[in-house]
């Protein structure tokens, strides 16, 4: 099934300025293994040298946390878009 992943401001130029990246997966995996064999540099950003997220990505299911479902694991349909934000640190 095809998904839309939305890409935020700051990664964007690991997907050629793309706001948005289409891709076929049936799990969040799969279509972010997906999104990382189209954009390369862009998989160096949210996933570590073990193959694991990173651990400041989040990435949402519509509204929903895929870390509160299924992970990685969880299912994706047609109807769904994944977001991906990093999580931002900042202080005095």
């Amino acid at each position: 099934m095809a998904v839309k992943v939305i890409i935020p401001t700051a990664l964007r130029q690991y997907t050629a300025g793309q706001s948005t990246v289409t891709v076929e997966g049936a799990t969040v995996g799969e279509a972010l293994q997906q999104l990382t064999a189209q954009h390369p540099e862009f998989g160096q950003q949210i996933f570590d040298a073990a193959g694991q997220l990173r651990s400041f990505v989040n990435i949402y299911r519509n509204d929903d946390d895929v870390r509160y479902l299924d992970g990685l694991q969880t299912s994706i349909s047609d109807r769904d878009d994944l977001s991906i934000i990093p999580a931002i640190a900042g202080g005095l």
